[in-house]
């Protein structure tokens, strides 16, 4: 026997609760002639009359009632279900996961979200540091944050920051205490700080761009770390060279605290982006918080 499509019970409940054909195919925004065609090919799926039809009314039969007072919670449960679902689209509710290195959630994210969570009081953010390069769909994250040539090319994104320019930097007293640095292979001779990502076997290499010419050095030291803030940190307390976004090092520079190495080596990337897996998915929560991480990109 073919199985009851759930629109058919969908068609036979609401024909019960309004006693008529001509008013259910108002409600269900179907032809009255449709409707009655869909009940009746119910009725010959199961077997048995499941309602009574006269001129002046519509009530169901044994069977029919027995049917309905069986299905009929159990549509109503997920009525509701689905009409939740559909509120997450128009109310910012619920919580949006968001992937980002420490540096960019904090110079980029957590900044600019700030103003949003205080208007709006019912959405949650978590904010969740991480450089391995998550498959945001696979960790069920709502957005991630990262170099534009870092984003997958199959997900959508858009530019939060303007162009990201990474440096070389140590302190006064380190450079005074070590051997002269004129060449990108000089570093080689340097204590060095090394950033490793979950995602690599190898420490991350430090690009470098002058013109034309563009150099990947393979550096060594004592310290290594996954966090951008553990380097510039140590690089302060004088325990090597460290490769960090310039905006991080800008002010400690400008203190004296640290000084630039290799300035005309330092290479200009594409800023950071927010991205997300699909437009037509995205709820209304996702999409103020894109629409927030846009603001003041310049």
């Amino acid at each position: 026997m073919p199985s009851p499509d759930l629109n058919d019970l969908v068609a036979l409940l609401t024909v019960a609760r309004e006693r008529s054909f001509t008013r259910a195919a108002i409600q269900l925004g179907v032809s009255q002639s449709s409707l009655s065609r869909t009940v009746t090919s119910l009725e010959t799926k199961l077997g048995m009359l499941l309602l009574i039809r006269t001129t002046r009314s519509v009530s169901t039969t044994e069977a029919g009632q027995h049917l309905l007072d069986s299905v009929s919670p159990k549509l109503e449960e997920i009525e509701a279900e689905l009409q939740a679902v559909a509120e997450l689209r128009d109310r910012p509710v619920g919580t949006v996961r968001i992937s980002a290195t420490d540096y960019a959630a904090n110079q980029y994210v957590w900044p600019k979200l700030q103003g949003l969570l205080r208007e709006r009081r019912e959405l949650h953010i978590e904010l969740i540091n991480d450089y391995g390069f998550s498959n945001i769909v696979a960790e069920r994250f709502d957005v991630g944050v990262r170099l534009g040539d870092q984003v997958e090319k199959d997900m959508i994104a858009v530019r939060i920051a303007p162009d990201e320019i990474f440096s070389i930097v140590a302190a006064p007293k380190h450079l005074k205490e070590s051997p002269p640095l004129d060449d990108p292979r000089d570093l080689t001779a340097h204590n060095c700080i090394n950033l490793r990502l979950p995602t690599r076997d190898t420490l991350m290499p430090w690009e470098l761009r002058k013109g034309k010419h563009r150099m990947e050095v393979k550096v060594t030291g004592q310290l290594v770390f996954n966090n951008a803030y553990q380097m510039m940190d140590a690089a302060l307390k004088g325990f090597g060279l460290a490769y960090v976004p310039k905006a991080l090092a800008e002010q400690n520079v400008k203190a004296g605290r640290l000084c630039w190495v290799l300035e005309d080596w330092f290479p200009t990337v594409t800023g950071h982006h927010a991205y997300y897996a699909t437009r037509r998915q995205s709820s209304l929560a996702v999409r103020l918080v894109i629409a927030a991480l846009r603001g003041n990109t310049a």
